[in-house]
């Protein structure tokens, strides 16, 4: 489903709304909310419990996968050009390379990445409890148009979280496992802080992907124009540049390359949708 064919022109229909919803009262509105947020928990709180369950399989492939040498990443980078093929991480999983150096990091870290793979996928879960809570105040046409921004958000997020997964964190930390100051110096990791910096360069990056929706509705309320994203657009590349040389802190080309392409394409996509919303308030007007 494509962003434009969202028509929240629909929003001014002259319907009337859910009648039910405006005899709601105050504490009606509060109570419903209520149950919406309660809903919300029970369904992480379920996600959680299963993640935290599989403990083998998460840590193993999931958690450990973006270090592992024989990772998806690694064998298409290098499938495609010997240049592009560069050494997998030095951690041996199979000797024990990652320190706790607490009593309690073990538990505290299996309840810490249980939480955030469960939040990472009930987002947009999340997402379609906010648009159930408000759609009944919400015209029939509004109710639909908001529908199709639910899935596309929900979706966005879920693309920006993988390719955090899949390709910003193999490069990072292929660097920076792999990098050494000097040879007296031995690397050891704590499990906590790459836990950390896991966790740090793939939820955002859910975020980070909802940038067409935000310039959707920042085109609506009138604050940005897509001649303002043109006119921009080279601060626009230069921002993007220094986000993908900071995420990939791997000094080859290839990899800021491989994160940069998609935020610059996400910049583009923000361009034509802002188009088509500005299109559609200049026909408005008239």
């Amino acid at each position: 489903m494509a962003l434009d064919q969202v028509n929240v022109d629909d929003w001014d229909s002259d319907e009337a709304p859910n009648p039910s919803d405006s005899e709601m009262s105050f504490f009606d509105h509060i109570e419903a909310l209520r149950w919406h947020i309660i809903r919300s928990l029970i369904v992480l709180f379920v996600a959680f419990v299963v993640v935290f369950i599989f403990k083998d399989f998460v840590f193993g492939q999931i958690v450990f996968g973006p270090v592992r040498p024989d990772f998806i990443t690694f064998k298409i980078l290098c499938g495609f050009s010997d240049a592009m093929c560069f050494s997998p991480p030095k951690i041996d999983l199979t000797g024990g390379s990652f320190i706790n150096t607490s009593p309690s990091d073990a538990f505290m870290t299996h309840m810490s990445i249980s939480f955030w793979i469960s939040l990472a996928v009930t987002v947009p879960y999340m997402i379609w409890e906010v648009w159930r809570f408000i759609s009944p105040g919400l015209f029939p046409t509004e109710q639909k148009a908001a529908g199709n921004i639910v899935i596309i958000g929900g979706f966005l997020f879920l693309i920006g979280v993988l390719f955090g997964y899949y390709v910003v964190a193999p490069l990072a930390l292929t660097f920076l496992t792999n990098y050494e100051i000097h040879s007296l110096v031995k690397n050891a990791f704590r499990l906590s802080d790459y836990i950390d910096l896991l966790v740090m360069m793939t939820i955002p990056l859910g975020f980070v992907f909802e940038l067409p929706m935000v310039m959707f509705f920042l085109t609506k309320l009138g604050v940005i124009s897509p001649m303002f994203l043109r006119e921009y657009r080279r601060y626009a590349v230069v921002i993007l540049m220094v986000i993908a040389a900071i995420v990939t802190p791997s000094p080859d080309a290839a990899s800021m390359l491989l994160v940069f392409a998609p935020l610059y394409a996400l910049y583009e996509i923000s361009i034509l949708v802002s188009q088509r919303e500005y299109k559609r308030q200049l026909a408005k007007a008239e």
